[in-house]
């Protein structure tokens, strides 16, 4: 876990090596949301702007729901983006490997939230891995996460919201001008060594931003041993440009590129239908990501025009491993290409109402090739892709009307959608088909809000929406075993997944501190899950059929505040932060918990954060134990998790302007202080073992700008 300094509101081509790129410097960054950065940080900026609530830079206080906003320019340079929500009020972590660090939003996971990198949807279908993973920290500059409901403007599958990935913007300047960050860490806890650096030119006319980042990460240490194959190596690059093609008018580029190798999955582990496999380990040898947009922004007529059209593909070479016999069982090589674009106009009517109108078409296609030994210990290799060319079409058309009265904001939304998917193919082998395989589904998702400012300090809003999942291709088209023990059989017509959710909060933000509060109720119809069917396929495999279940309901509280203790936020040194979530999750289908739940936990930090000068920063992290478990729906496959408490210390000093820079720090992080071996609960386990947490291990960090 990596302290974060909470920061409640304030208003490729091809990937690069990582081991070319070990001498650059990384400027990552740490969470300026709840809860706090072991690291220090400078005063708190207020107000906090965040685009993806309302699709354009607002300030929180006016944004009827739950938001969240981390600043990643002071993190270490080796962690995985998904790490950073780790201790995040109404968040928690999916992970299954060091690599793999999935964000799970309110108790719904990767796809059931929209993530995205600079506003562009990042879609891939494979079950194993992270979304998140996908971007390097070195490269963002910030993290909006909006939590609830958010398919009036994120579309499918935003039921528990969207996380936005940021890069640092290609911005004019009225002289020429030159700047940039850098830097690098080591870790004790995994032998890592990380290191990025951002560059910025701009004039009146022309803005660059170039970037690049390396990572080598080794296997990691637990207070129980070493976690083999735990490690990595990554290297990425960013590439931003725009011009001004005239005054309100601008043409903009972005390129972006990221390559990971020798990334394993030490949680998939799990014995192979031969004891003579041994164990069977799912491991990705190369995977890759790029991203080509073309963007154009300005003032038409009364109102602003953006657009954008883009292209992101990513590539995996998954693996299956036998330890008995030393040699991939089953390997697997996709491409999933996202083709898209989208059209918003921001229309004033009058000083206080702002009408959104939009439209947005992408389409997704993924055609994996798949090959594995049959029968098992032969060295026959069979084709058996799970299916062939599948696409995925959505089209739709959203309206956002935001009205603004004296202390009020009142906002309303509503979407409309049309999801087609389709394959050639599904199944392999004597059981694959191409009939029946093509549906087509329109959805209507909307959303009511209301926020009211009584005072800085006292900000209360209601929300009530709805949202809806259209399914992946995996859910639609794939038949083939998975690590649960089952042979999924996909289902072509499902239904989408449809949520309702209502939201009760209050936050605010002063000199005198900063707070949020929030109480939600989330159902969803038409759950997308696997059912048992009791029957059993060619190899005595038990099956289970996707399709659409019964509801879901999920409640919970979340809260988190930030109290100076000498009187100021803005300017003051010591600080006292803390956080809490409470979930709870219900299947109806099966009157049973609903699947990996996280647990209820609680931080408590506090420290000392001068501008200048020596910084520290401690925090208790308390997670209780987690015993509903969803026993029917998992086969009990799902264990109950104990609770646990860690420990986090961070000190540093910042030198201000030194030797021709800017700014310089230093930065030591000790985490897991008291090498506690604990397990979190949504981290993926090896069948008849545990996947312990990171022990204690120390992280130094030098940082600069200039």
């Amino acid at each position: 876990m990596h302290l974060l300094r909470p920061a409640l509101p304030t208003k490729s081509l091809f990937a690069l090596s990582p081991l070319a790129l070990a001498p650059l410097a990384l400027a990552v960054g740490a969470a300026l949301s709840l809860p706090a950065q072991a690291d220090g940080g400078a005063a708190f900026d207020l107000p906090s702007v965040t685009v993806t609530a309302k699709g354009y830079e607002a300030d929180e206080l006016d944004t009827p729901s739950a938001t969240l906003r981390l600043d990643a320019t002071q993190a270490p340079a080796t962690p995985s983006v998904g790490s950073l929500f780790r201790g995040q009020p109404g968040t928690a972590v999916h992970g299954d490997g060091s690599w793999g660090q999935n964000p799970v939003l309110r108790g719904l996971k990767k796809e059931s939230i929209v993530l995205q990198v600079d506003g562009v949807r990042l879609n891939s279908a494979q079950p194993q891995g992270a979304l998140a993973s996908f971007a390097s920290l070195g490269l963002l500059d910030s993290i909006e996460v909006v939590k609830g409901p958010g398919s009036v403007l994120h579309g499918s599958g935003a039921l528990g919201g969207a996380v936005n990935l940021r890069t640092p913007e290609a911005e004019f300047s009225d002289r020429p001008s030159i700047g940039g960050r850098f830097s690098t860490s080591a870790g004790s806890v995994d032998d890592s060594v990380g290191g990025g650096a951002i560059l910025q030119l701009a004039n009146a006319d022309h803005a660059l931003v170039l970037g690049a980042t390396g990572r080598d990460v080794g296997d990691y240490d637990t207070p129980e041993g070493r976690v083999d194959n735990s490690g990595f190596e990554s290297g990425a690059f960013l590439l931003k440009y725009a011009f001004r093609l005239a005054d309100g008018h601008r043409l903009k580029l972005n390129v972006q590129g990221q390559e990971d190798r020798n990334v394993w999955y030490p949680g998939s582990a799990k014995p192979g239908p031969n004891p003579a496999l041994g164990t069977l380990t799912i491991h990705s040898p190369r995977q890759e990501r790029e991203l080509y947009e073309v963007a154009y922004e300005g003032e038409v007529g009364p109102g602003t025009l953006e657009t954008s059209l883009y292209r992101q593909e990513v590539f995996r070479q998954i693996r299956a491993w036998s330890s008995g016999l030393e040699r991939n069982q089953v390997w697997n090589d996709v491409t999933f290409i996202t083709d898209g674009g989208r059209i918003q106009y921001r229309l004033p009517l009058g000083e206080r109402h702002l009408l959104t109108l939009g439209v947005e078409a992408w389409e997704m296609t993924g055609d994996p090739e798949r090959f594995q030994y049959t029968p098992p210990l032969s060295d026959n290799a069979v084709a058996t892709s799970p299916f062939r060319n599948g696409v995925i079409e959505s089209r739709g058309v959203f309206l956002q009307d935001e009205i603004m009265f004296d202390g009020w904001t009142l906002m309303l939304g509503a979407r409309y959608d049309s999801v087609t998917g389709d394959a050639d193919v599904k199944g392999s082998g004597p059981n694959a088909t191409s009939e029946g395989l093509r549906n087509e589904s329109d959805t209507l998702s909307w959303s009511v809000g209301a926020i009211y400012n009584a005072s800085p300090m006292l900000n209360p809003y209601v929300s009530l929406g709805s949202a809806y999942r259209a399914p992946d291709m995996r859910e639609r088209f794939e038949d083939a075993a998975r690590g649960d023990g089952y042979f999924h059989i996909g289902n072509p017509q499902l239904d989408p997944e449809r949520s309702t959710s209502l939201e009760l909060g209050v936050k605010g933000r002063s000199e005198r501190g900063e707070y949020r509060l929030a109480a939600f109720h989330t159902r969803i119809d038409d759950y997308i899950a696997g059912r048992i069917t009791g029957a059993t396929n060619a190899q005595n495999q038990p099956i289970k059929r996707t399709e659409n279940l019964d509801r879901v309901e999920i409640q919970g509280v979340e809260a988190g505040f930030v109290l100076p203790l000498d009187g100021r936020l803005a300017g003051g040194h010591w600080q006292l932060d803390g956080s809490l979530t409470w979930l709870r999750g219900t299947n109806k289908q099966d009157d049973e918990p609903l699947y990996q739940v996280p647990a209820h936990e609680a931080t408590l930090g506090i420290g000392q954060q001068p501008p200048a000068g020596f910084h520290w920063h401690a925090q208790v992290r308390g997670v209780a134990s987690q015993d509903r478990t969803a026993d029917i729906f998992s086969n009990g496959t799902e264990r109950t998790t104990p609770g646990y408490a860690t420990a986090d210390l961070g000190l540093g000093w910042r030198f201000g302007p030194a030797a021709g820079l800017s700014s310089l720090e230093v930065g030591l992080e000790v985490n897991n202080l008291f090498d506690r071996g604990y397990r979190e609960h949504l981290i993926d386990q090896p069948e008849g073992g545990e996947l312990l947490a990171p022990g204690r291990g120390a992280v130094a960090t030098l940082r600069g700008r200039f």
